[in-house]
């Protein structure tokens, strides 16, 4: 891979099942590897005051029919509005850690929006978050107790306080070097950022 990008998200972001679905595909067409972050941007946006669609029915309303939209015109599977929000402890952002230290984060966020959007079912429930982890073979258990460890709480609070020092204030979120590219209707221009090596930024001389 000629290029890099990171990619910051967090399992509940509604926007970010659109860049789960389409982002590995879209780097790897064109060489650039995709390094997933899970943060919590719930932490992030408390801090700002910035709370985007809860208790904003016209903007909530609008929000999941741009996303039908959006799937409709990439391919992504789309069967309804699913629950929302979820995840309150946070416990499958923790597992998507635990994942991104260990190699296998794509599959398991790939398998938790599967079971939000298309499931209706919360992936940060144990139930739920049982059944995702057993059906990608891990010790659900396991899995679950590591990502209730100190090393992966602490990892997960070291990403989310990389995301504040990159000035990141929603998910999803992808950074080449210090620039950022917010949504996922930025994904295709954060990705020509990447492979392009960072091309002059406005203003410069």
């Amino acid at each position: 891979m000629a290029a890099s990008l990171e990619f910051f998200f967090f399992v509940g972001s509604t926007y970010s099942y659109l860049s789960v679905s389409r982002a590995a595909e879209l780097a790897r067409a064109q060489r650039v590897e995709l390094i997933w972050h899970p943060f919590s941007v719930r932490t992030l946006m408390r801090e700002q005051n910035n709370s985007p669609f809860v208790g904003k029915p016209f903007k909530l309303r609008y929000m999941w029919r741009d996303i039908e939209r959006r799937a409709a015109r990439f391919g992504v599977p789309f069967t309804g509005v699913p629950p929302y929000p979820i995840d309150p402890d946070e416990l499958a952002n923790r597992v998507a850690t635990l994942a991104a230290m260990q190699g296998w984060c794509p599959v398991f966020v790939q398998a938790a929006y599967d079971a939000w959007y298309l499931r209706k079912q919360d992936p940060g429930s144990p139930e739920p978050l049982r059944a995702i982890l057993t059906g990608l073979g891990k010790d659900a258990e396991a899995c679950i107790a590591q990502a209730n460890a100190p090393e992966v709480r602490d990892e997960y609070l070291s990403q989310t306080g990389r995301a504040r020092e990159l000035g990141i204030f929603g998910s999803p979120t992808f950074v080449h070097d210090t620039e950022i590219f917010w949504g996922d209707d930025r994904l295709e221009d954060a990705l020509a950022w990447a492979v392009a090596g960072a091309p002059g930024r406005v203003g410069a001389a």
